[in-house]
């Protein structure tokens, strides 16, 4: 994750505070949104990590293959990126 959890935790009290005082949100337990948009906001930002790691381990598996053809390991891994993100439906 390109983001430190302190500093994902520190922008979902911002959302949060931001919500409340242009009314968006009502609640009478804002630490409890924090938590849950922090959490929300750590599992969205994993997401490329994920990612990276599943085009690894696709590229691991074509590894012969690809030595054989003489095709470029970043042009590859960021096609099977790509792909991913398109199946999973994710913004990178």
């Amino acid at each position: 994750m390109i983001f430190s959890k302190d500093y994902v935790g520190y922008l979902a009290r911002q959302t949060v505070k931001h919500l409340i005082a242009e009314k968006m949100i009502a609640t009478t337990h804002p630490a409890v949104v924090n938590e849950q948009v922090t959490a929300a906001m750590i599992e969205e930002l994993a997401l490329e990590d994920r990612i990276n790691d599943e085009v690894r381990v696709i590229l691991e598996a074509f590894q012969s293959d690809m030595l054989k053809t003489g095709a470029s390991y970043p042009e590859m891994f960021k096609k099977v990126k790509n792909e991913l993100a398109r199946k999973y439906k994710a913004v990178l």
